[in-house]
This record gives C-alpha cells, structure tokens and sequence, in this order.
C-alpha cells in the first residue's frame, strides 16, 4: 500500500504586504498600456452619436441613487 501526501502551502500575506495580481493579468494590462496592438484604424464617432453618448451621460444624473447604495459609518471597533 502506497500513501501519497501532499503539502499544502497557505498564502497567507504579512501584514504591509500587498497581493500580486496574476501574471497573465500583468500581461494584459501592460499591452494595453503600451498600444502595442492597437488597431491601425482609428475608431471615430460620429457628431450624432457623441450627442448622443453625452446626452446619456448627462441623463445619468437625473436618477437618485438608492438609499441601499449609500455607505453608513463603519467601525472596526467593537463599540
């Protein structure tokens, strides 16, 4: 009878320590900063769709936001 065990490694952080997001992510993200595969040909609006595109922007603010959206104060203590 063969036993097989396996380590388990916690990654668990020090406190001050920030977490590494994932390497494909970095990849992603840094091609996007650096414009390396942009398209050759520019992506334009027309005047009636930024109008438009304003227009909607402008509406959003017409909507109140719900109570259940809006932070209360929050403790860490155990008051």
């Amino acid at each position: 009878m063969c036993l097989l065990s396996a380590s388990a490694q916690a990654y668990e952080f020090e406190p001050g320590d920030k977490p590494r997001p994932p390497q494909a992510t970095e990849g992603w993200l840094a091609l996007q900063a650096s414009g390396k595969a942009a398209s050759n040909l520019p992506q334009t609006a027309t005047p009636k769709e930024r109008e438009q595109a304003m227009q909607r922007w402008l509406d959003s603010y017409k909507h109140v936001i719900p109570d259940f959206y809006r932070w209360e104060k929050v403790s860490s203590s155990d008051e």
